[in-house]
């Protein structure tokens, strides 16, 4: 391994992660903060197999760890990804998006770039109500965006929780240097996942706003 993390780029579009140290940094990325021996549960190893190589990738800059207490006895350790490890998962061409945003902005002001979000908008609502045709139910057509989704690098999920509601989990922003200059992408692929579900959605986590993900809360029409 690279002691750098320079090299550990990870495409999860294309393929799963083969190395150990890249299914760490993949567990972190979709589950959050792990202790070393829940780790080592999921990938099949030991928790000091797992530890080993969170301390490697500590080296690198790419995972650090905090003590928790939780209740009597000893703080448990929890490991997770710093904003190095984070940018092992790749942002669609980060600095020269936000460049021409820049740009656009400057020399053609807020109206253009507006013209941009709703083209953007128009767009990709067009190809994911295309995509819907034929699902009967909430549940179908939220498993098609998280199958779109995902192939477009946002590391997507769905989660039922008791009282029967979907979460649709995005782990991964690929444009988030580009919403981080300009929210009104947020605000457009909201308008988007509400049209293309035909339910109502809820942002209920956003990761410009802290959150380690994006998370939206649906509820299907019989409820």
């Amino acid at each position: 391994m690279n002691n750098t993390g320079e090299d550990m780029n990870i495409d999860h579009t294309v393929s799963q992660p083969q190395s150990v140290a890249e299914r760490l940094l993949m567990l972190l990325k979709t589950r959050g903060p792990l202790q070393a021996s829940d780790a080592g549960n999921i990938l099949g190893t030991t928790g000091e197999a797992a530890r080993q190589q969170f301390v490697k990738l500590a080296k690198a800059g790419l995972v650090m760890s905090e003590a928790q207490t939780r209740g009597v006895g000893r703080p448990i350790q929890l490991w997770q990804l710093t904003e190095a490890g984070n940018a092992q998962f790749p942002d669609a061409h980060g600095e020269l998006t936000v460049q021409l945003l820049r740009l656009i902005r400057s020399q053609l002001g807020d109206s253009a770039l507006e013209l941009l979000i709703d083209s953007r908008e128009q767009e990709i609502r067009h190809q994911y109500c295309q995509a819907m045709v034929g699902a009967d139910d909430v549940t179908e057509r939220v498993e098609r965006l998280v199958e779109i989704r995902t192939g477009e690098g946002y590391m997507a999920q769905i989660q039922v929780e008791a009282d029967g509601s979907l979460l649709f989990i995005e782990n991964h922003c690929p444009i988030c240097a580009a919403a981080t200059h300009c929210q009104g992408f947020c605000r457009a692929e909201l308008a988007v996942f509400q049209q293309a579900l035909g339910v109502p959605v809820e942002r209920v986590e956003h990761i410009l706003s802290g959150s380690r993900r994006c998370t939206y809360r649906i509820k299907p029409e019989s409820l």
